[in-house]
């Protein structure tokens, strides 16, 4: 039985387990607290600097976090690579976007001085760091060592 996904809700921020059977069924995943329904895997997960330790640091999964900014267009250029990453991981690697200009604390945590910058994460620890726009066989290439 694989383990089931964790998905906080972007309503209420309640962390709900979503077992995979289910998904794979074609359920519509919803809170269990308020009922909103939950973004399943296929998309980013827009990380802030009050969501970074439950979603980041306290993820049983590995974590490719793009930290970037709206005006940046090379982290413009990313975003679909990422987000094709998202989908074809799904379960395996959760993937968020931390938006700089919004979250500068984390930011500085990492010393983050040049974006896009693509931190991985594994049992919370930062364990891998790209800086600039790199090919999606790159980003990928790189997130094996997380998953090994």
């Amino acid at each position: 039985m694989a383990d089931p996904l964790m998905i906080r809700c972007p309503s209420c921020g309640t962390i709900n387990r979503l077992p995979p059977e289910k998904l794979s069924r074609g359920l519509q995943p919803v809170c269990g607290r308020c009922k909103a329904v939950l973004p399943i895997a296929g998309a980013p997960l827009t990380i802030t600097d009050a969501s970074f330790a439950s979603d980041v640091e306290g993820s049983s999964l590995p974590v490719l976090l793009d930290l970037w900014a709206p005006w940046c267009g090379p982290c413009r250029m990313v975003a679909p690579v990422l987000e094709e990453i998202a989908r074809e991981m799904a379960g395996r690697v959760r993937v968020g976007k931390l938006n700089v200009d919004e979250n500068p604390a984390t930011a500085a945590r990492f010393h983050v001085q040049s974006i896009p910058t693509l931190l991985i994460f594994k049992q919370g620890q930062e364990i891998d760091r790209v800086v600039g726009a790199q090919p999606k066989t790159e980003i990928a290439r790189r997130l094996q060592r997380a998953l090994s």
